[in-house]
C-alpha cells in the first residue's frame, strides 16, 4: 500500500467524520454531500481496492440484508415476550 498525503488523509476522515456526525444530528442532505467528497478522494487515491468493493457489493448487501432481519425478528419476539408479561396475572 501506498502512503498517502497528509492533506489527501485530512480530507478523507474530515469529510466522512463530519458526514457521520451530520447524520446522526439529521442534517442528511449535507451528510450524504461530505460523504461523497471523502468517499471520492479514497476513490482517487485507491481507484483497485475500491473497483474491488464494488464488485463485492451485492455480497456485503446481502450480508447487511440477513443481519437485520436477524435483528427484526429478535425485536419482534422480545414485543411478543413483552406483551405476554404485561396481560400475565402471574407478573408482579
Amino acid at each position: 500500500m501506498k502512503k498517502i498525503k497528509s492533506w489527501k488523509q485530512a480530507l478523507i476522515f474530515g469529510s466522512l467524520g463530519a458526514s457521520a456526525f451530520l447524520l446522526v444530528t439529521g442534517r442528511k442532505p449535507a451528510a450524504g454531500v461530505l460523504a461523497g467528497v471523502g468517499l471520492a478522494a479514497l476513490a482517487s487515491e485507491y481507484p483497485e481496492h475500491v473497483q474491488r468493493l464494488w464488485e463485492r457489493a451485492p455480497e456485503f448487501l446481502e450480508k447487511g440484508n440477513q443481519v437485520l432481519s436477524m435483528a427484526s425478528a429478535v425485536i419482534e419476539r422480545l414485543a411478543q415476550h413483552h406483551a405476554l408479561r404485561e396481560g400475565s396475572p402471574y407478573v408482579v
